[in-house]
């Protein structure tokens, strides 16, 4: 594709939120109908000349945005590239791609035209690192500080090393000489690592000779849920009997007092006080069904 230095004619659309911006100063803004379709050779001499306009535009005014948004699409190759390298994550592409943009948009603010190297050189550290940045921050499934966080990366490059040197995986006390460390603090960041990502628990266990999922060989019933449920409904229940019901059900099932205790305690005989109690759980036992 041939890129054509003129002044535009008609007013030009910028190329990331689509505004229609004021045709450019008598100075003509290097442009290219399709930024994203110019080979490679064109795009990097065609960014060399926005760099340098860039660098004496005033930020905010709609040439600025012109010949930033010209820049981003230019040079959007480097992140598709960059993206590449991170395919075997879980994470879909297009998230990738878009947290590289941002990479690629704080390159371009910050990136000096005056300086002899090529902007891609530049740039290409500033967008890997904007990915990695975001698994780190947004990938460990339980969160960890993130000076673990970090020092997994650095342990997961130490166990490398080691195990190409060894030809075999190394010991913590082994990763901690050879980074001058601490064992505990190994200990410590590779039990960290694991919360990098889970399993579910219904997954297949490791086991081949094991049946089922992990949650059906480890996981247990536990009895007592219900019953907690049951108390915890009860309560609003209980709560709205009258005074003296209430405090019959609290020494009989509190205090595990006898009926007959509970009678000459209120003054009334064993079989009144069985009355009372078989009327009020007969009540508590509709109210309890009804509610669920």
């Amino acid at each position: 594709m041939t890129v054509q230095y003129v002044a535009p004619t008609t007013a030009p659309a910028d190329r990331i939120t689509g505004q229609v911006l004021p045709v450019a100063p008598a100075s003509a803004l290097p442009r290219a109908e399709n930024p994203r379709e110019v080979a490679p050779a064109d795009a990097r001499a065609l960014s060399k000349d926005l760099f340098l306009r860039l660098r004496d535009l005033e930020e905010g005014t709609p040439e600025y945005s012109y010949v930033r948004g010209t820049l981003i699409e230019l040079n959007i190759a480097l992140v598709k590239f960059t993206a590449r390298r991170f395919s075997h994550r879980s994470e879909p592409m297009d998230d990738i791609i878009q947290v590289g943009t941002i990479g690629l948009i704080k390159a371009i603010d910050r990136f000096d035209p005056t300086l002899d190297y090529e902007f891609s050189t530049f740039a290409l550290p500033t967008i890997t690192g904007e990915i990695k940045r975001y698994f780190r921050d947004t990938s460990w499934m339980v969160h960890v500080p993130r000076r673990m966080q970090e020092l997994r990366l650095t342990l997961a490059k130490a166990g490398d090393d080691l195990q190409q040197a060894l030809d075999r995986a190394p010991t913590p006390r082994e990763i901690a000489q050879h980074l001058s460390m601490d064992e505990q603090d190994v200990i410590e960041g590779l039990k960290a690592a694991e919360a990098y990502s889970t399993h579910s628990l219904d997954m297949p266990g490791d086991d081949e000779d094991a049946e089922g999922s992990i949650a059906a060989r480890f996981a247990v019933e536990e009895k007592g849920f219900e019953a907690v449920l049951d108390l915890e409904s009860l309560k609003p229940l209980v709560a709205a009997l009258p005074d003296r019901e209430r405090a019959i059900l609290s020494m009989r099932f509190g205090a595990e007092m006898t009926q007959s205790q509970i009678g000459e305690r209120l003054g009334v005989s064993q079989m009144h006080i069985s009355r009372i109690l078989n009327r009020t759980l007969s009540r508590l036992r509709e109210a309890l069904l009804t509610e669920q």
